[in-house]
Order: C-alpha cells, then structure tokens, then sequence
C-alpha cells in the first residue's frame, strides 16, 4: 500500500509541495510510517505569506460578529470528530486515547473563548479630552501571523493562537512539527467545512528551512511558537530582528514540592500524573519532586510504588497509562540523561529503561524512572529531560524550597502540595514561576487565561490564549478627533 504523502494547504486548495526531500511520519510506538510530511522551500512559505496578505485585507473588514461565526461552526466539527483527532495524537504522538482526548478538549475551549472577541477586542473612549475634542483607542489586526507547532500537542498548542488570530481579524500560516503533521491537517480540513474564506487560514508543512522563511518573510507579521528553550530563544532572536511581534514559549524544569502535612495519597496521585503523564513530554511535566522534613519517606514510597505500577504500552490499547517517548533518539537521550543522574551520585529507586513492551518491540518506550538522593545542584536537577523521568531532592525548610525553585533558571511552573494556608500563600507569592498550582500538579491555565511562563521558558511579553492573545494579534489606533460647532452644517 502506498504511503499517504501530505499536503499543504494554501489559499483555500490542497496543494502538492514542490519539496525535495520527504520525511516519514512514524508511530512511537509500533515504529510503522504513517505518511510522509514535504520538507517545504522557503519559495512556499513566500506564497502563502502573499495569498495570506492580500486575503487579509478583506477579511480585516468583515465585521467581528461574522468572523465568528466560523469558530462555531469549528467547535461543532470539533465535538463531533473528537475521536477521530484523538486517535491520530495517538498514533503519531504515542499518548493514551484519554491524553488524546483530554488535548483536543482544551483546544475546544479555545476556540470557545475566543468566540468572545466582540467584547474581548472592545476599545476605549474618553470624551472632552479638552473642550470639544474626543479620544478614543481601537485594536485592529495586525495582519499575517503564523504558528510554529511543537510535536508533543499536536492538535492543541495551535489553537492557543489561530482562533485568537483570525477572530481579530488576522490571517495565518501554521506549520505543525514534521514529526507530527497529520493532525493538524485533518484540523485544517475541518476548518475547510466551516467556509471560511480562501487564504483566511494556511498550512505549509516542513522543516528548519521552513521556519527561516516564516521569520524572515516581510509580510508575517507575528510568530508564535513552543518548543525548546534553545530554539524558542533563536525563534525570537531572528524573528524580533526582523520587526515582527514574537511569542515563545520554551523549556522547563518544573518542580513540585511535597511539604509533610500534605495528603499523601492525593499528593501522589496527581504528582504522577504531572511526572509520568504523556511520558513526560509536556512543558508543564512535573520534573523534580522536592520533599521537605518529614515528607521525604512517606512520600518517596508511595510515588516510587506509583511509578513501578504504571502501565505503559500503546495507547490505542485499553487500560494502558502512559505511551512512548516521541523518537528512538529521544529514548537515547533520556537514558543518556538517566546514567548522567547515577554518575553524578544519584540512585536508581526504579529503573525504567530499555523496557519490553510484548508486541511493541520496535516502540520508543521508556517507562517511569525515579532518582533519589539528586543534589539540588547537580546537572541532572537543572537540565529539562523531557522524558518520564522522576528526579527526587530533599530539603529541610519551606524556605530552603522556594530558594531551589527560584535559582532555577526555567520559570514555567512550580506546585506545593500541603494543607497550610499560610504556606499556600507564602508559596505563590514568592515562587519565582508564571503558573503556580497548589495542591494541582499540572498547572495548566484554563483558556480565559494567559499561559504564562517566566525566566528561559518564555521570550516575549504578550502569552498565549485570553486577553494576552487579543493584545499579542491587535494593535492599538489612537484617535484625536474635534469637530468644531461652526463646521456643522445648519437645518
């Protein structure tokens, strides 16, 4: 059987790439070809870039209410393939069909939100600024903008940006990560349904040579992007270099500190959704697990005894909690990653490579791996494993806590388990990171909120989803207008 060969999508028509070179989409966890993603020139992405500009001016001029009415007409076809989207995160992502599920659910939201923006992109006027002049302040689009997709969300994370970006009136180019493109293709063939105007909304598949010509092309003029620090911080270094309006989103170490009068049972059972949870393969993965005084063995116990139960296999198949590591060179890497632990004076409490998962031979699987006795200053403390990798510190104080969290150089989130009022807040006012969770140990914002992130893990001001997205996709017009008595004409 031939391999399905993907295409992108660019004015409103499926296009064959003219691209040289094709990678294979493969599955994590079966290691067999999905399809095969085009490696798009840069002469493709100028294209898009030009048929997304001329498009926008028209559509910049469709009154708010109507551009909405797409996104309604998107959630619908949202709810109703579901599943079908979900099964295509699993297959190309490696997570569980609840993961799966749970993503496209959060992109949903988005769009609901953002099916808001007559209010939300409201202005402001101020009448007799002086005597007879008014001033007022509107927000209008900023023009073409594009989505540089990460691979471990591949239905979501686009939708913390589109749905804000065309409702403001905006046009987009998204380019999914080549290791996961097909999802959002049957997205993208979705919003084809809804019809939408022709050059409103593109998808250009491909690589480095890709995004170099997203950053550089004069007609984009926002880029939003989450990956890695490293390339989110050479995504807004070009990109800023270029004039253009950057968000992105990079790494994290995300820790989660377990003081003793937490609820032990609770405590452990989010914390190991946050550590071993699509695989580890989230920026808001729990990374580092802190115990304070007495916490240390109840605690270590029960997530040790957490992480050896965990099922783990494909995702399609029932009962299965945790699924593979995206590529064979990411389960190199995290194993790499867990011996640097051990040679740096790390124990292994559970050890979860080179796994043996009957029937899936030829998968990414590494299962749930726990660290003890980690130095708080030790590399593997401080470098983002991206992997469902369990590194576990013990500290004496509360304060001692928070001063680990804050040296840290990533800033994406910090969670404190504990029944402490005082300490909740002691925490939250002084914990150096943009989403705090107490007592959660995934502090992902709801979509009514901006997805903040601080230090290495964000370069930008304006985040992602709410308010911060209508700000990010608007730029604001100020008006100073009189109109003299004597000019009015008299009837």
């Amino acid at each position: 059987m031939a391999t399905t060969q993907l295409r992108n999508f660019v004015n409103g028509e499926w296009r064959v790439s003219a691209a040289q070179e094709y990678l294979d989409v493969v599955n994590p966890a079966t290691a067999d070809v999905l399809a095969r993603v085009p490696l798009s020139p840069a002469a493709e992405v100028d294209e898009a870039a030009r048929l997304a500009a001329a498009a926008q001016q028209s559509w910049a001029r469709v009154p708010a209410e109507d551009r909405i009415q797409y996104l309604f007409k998107l959630k619908v076809l949202l709810e109703d393939n579901l599943d079908e989207l979900a099964r295509t995160i699993t297959m190309e992502c490696g997570k569980t069909m609840d993961e799966s599920r749970a993503e496209m659910r959060r992109a949903i939201e988005n769009v609901e939100v953002a099916c808001g923006i007559p209010t939300m992109m409201q202005g402001h006027i101020l009448e007799d600024i002086a005597s007879g002049i008014d001033e007022f302040m509107v927000r209008q689009p900023v023009g073409v903008t594009a989505i540089i997709a990460p691979f471990n969300f591949p239905g979501m994370i686009a939708f913390w940006f589109f749905p804000y970006a065309i409702a403001c009136g905006n046009t987009c180019v998204i380019k999914p990560s080549e290791r996961v493109p097909m999802t959002l293709a049957k997205v993208v063939a979705l919003i084809e349904q809804t019809g939408l105007p022709k050059g409103v909304i593109n998808l250009v598949n491909g690589a480095k040579e890709t995004v170099d010509a997203i950053l550089d092309h004069p007609a984009i003029r926002a880029i939003s992007f989450v990956g890695s620090t490293a390339v989110a911080r050479y995504i807004y270094s070009r990109g800023a270099a270029n004039g253009k309006r950057v968000q992105a989103q990079g790494g994290a170490k995300n820790p989660i500190i377990v003081l003793p009068d937490a609820d032990v049972e609770m405590s452990t059972k989010i914390a190991a959704d946050s550590f071993f949870g699509c695989a580890g393969q989230r920026c808001l993965a729990g990374s580092v697990a802190v115990t304070v005084g007495s916490a240390r063995d109840i605690f270590t116990e029960a997530i040790a005894d957490a992480a050896a139960t965990r099922v783990t296999g494909y995702g399609l198949d029932g009962g299965v909690q945790m699924g593979p590591v995206i590529t064979p060179q990411s389960k190199s890497r995290i194993e790499g990653l867990i011996q640097k632990g051990i040679d740096e004076g790390a124990s292994v409490l559970v050890d979860g490579r080179n796994p043996r998962i009957t029937g899936y031979e030829r998968g990414n699987f590494v299962r749930p791996t726990v660290l003890q006795n980690v130095a708080p200053t030790s590399e593997i403390a401080r470098t983002e494993i991206f992997g469902p990798v369990l590194s576990l510190i013990h500290i004496d104080t509360i304060d001692e806590a928070i001063r680990f969290v804050n040296q840290n150089n990533y800033g994406n989130m910090a969670c404190l388990f504990t029944s402490s009022g005082a300490n909740a807040r002691k925490f939250r006012n002084e914990a150096q990171a943009g989403n705090i969770g107490i007592n959660i140990g995934v502090a992902a914002p709801m979509a009514f909120f901006p997805f903040s992130g601080w230090k290495d893990s964000f370069f930008g001001t304006l985040h992602a989803q709410s308010h911060h997205a209508v700000e990010f996709f608007t730029q604001t017009k100020i008006v100073i207008e009189r109109w003299p008595q004597e000019w009015s004409r008299q009837f």
